[in-house]
């Protein structure tokens, strides 16, 4: 994934969408397309149009910290979105990269994963695979595969594969649509941080060619970060019912995440989850992963 492309594209695409009376702009004459011009961008940013359109051409990679930010205010970013920008905008830096064991969850998430029996968890790791998850939380999200996948790092279950090719998955939410454009832009805001995973490039690059769906929703370029909602499921063994959930970022640079499903007490939904509990007769112990 060219990044320095990626910068250039997704300019485009805000710019596209921002239109002159969003951005305070006095339109004149005929215009081919609803957003802004190139030249009424720049001018809104403080910068030359010259310059700016070499940035959209991806033929400069040295924009500093206040021009992007003029940018980012000129194009009416959100805070998430100003974070990809600043993400895209400053270049990769090639890393050294000694091979390594296989990426896991550390032994205290594990511990804290066994501990939370009756909340449906998942740790994921920067890709959305799944490096371990409870027996509730497998139940929840995944009851039709295999619960030990996780412990085997070459057969991991990956979140967003599943989202867009298994079909099983597909089901499981009532308003998948959005659940997956939610997807994307997450993929979008976390694949700008790490430009140099080469696993993350091929991920998306098999999304892209294996989904038709994937694809149109990542060229739109979409970037929100993902943590806290609420998910609505379809689930084969108790049907609909509603869940929050909370995305916890754990400590370090790993870029593990913790994703945790609760139900508002007394409520149906309540009910449907501790169904769903009923269902789990196997020990906690025997599905995570008891070394690290």
């Amino acid at each position: 994934m060219n990044h320095t492309e990626e910068l250039g594209e997704f300019l485009r695409a805000r710019r596209a969408q921002l239109t002159p009376e969003a951005a305070g702009v006095t339109s004149y004459g005929a215009r081919r397309v609803p957003g802004l011009r190139r030249e009424e961008l720049a001018q809104l940013a403080g910068v030359s149009a010259t310059y700016y359109t070499r940035l959209e051409q991806s033929q400069s990679t040295n924009a500093s910290e206040s021009v992007i930010d003029s940018i980012g205010r000129a194009l009416n970013l959100n805070d998430d979105e100003k974070v990809h920008l600043h993400d895209l905008a400053r270049p990769a830096k090639a890393k050294r990269r000694a091979p390594g064991k296989p990426d896991q969850a550390t032994p205290g998430t594990i511990r804290l994963l066994n501990a939370m029996t009756n909340v449906p968890t998942v740790i994921m790791g920067r890709r959305n695979e799944v490096l371990a998850w409870n027996p509730l939380g497998h139940l929840l999200v995944a009851g039709h595969t295999d619960l030990d996948a996780p412990s085997r790092p070459f057969d991991r279950p990956n979140l967003t594969r599943m989202l867009f090719l298994d079909p099983h998955t597909k089901d499981l939410y009532r308003n998948w649509r959005d659940e997956a454009s939610l997807a994307v832009a997450s993929l979008r805001f976390i694949a700008a941080q790490h430009q140099d995973d080469a696993e993350l490039t091929q991920l998306i690059g098999e999304l892209t060619l294996k989904s038709p769906d994937f694809a149109a929703m990542w060229t739109k370029h979409p970037v929100q970060q993902c943590v806290s909602g609420v998910k609505r499921f379809h689930h084969p063994e108790v049907g609909d019912f509603d869940l929050s959930f909370e995305v916890l970022h754990l400590p370090g640079a790993s870029g593990h995440r913790m994703m945790t499903h609760v139900a508002e007490p007394g409520s149906t939904d309540a009910a449907a989850l501790e169904l769903l509990s009923a269902t789990n007769e196997t020990p906690v112990a025997r599905h995570v992963p008891s070394r690290i």
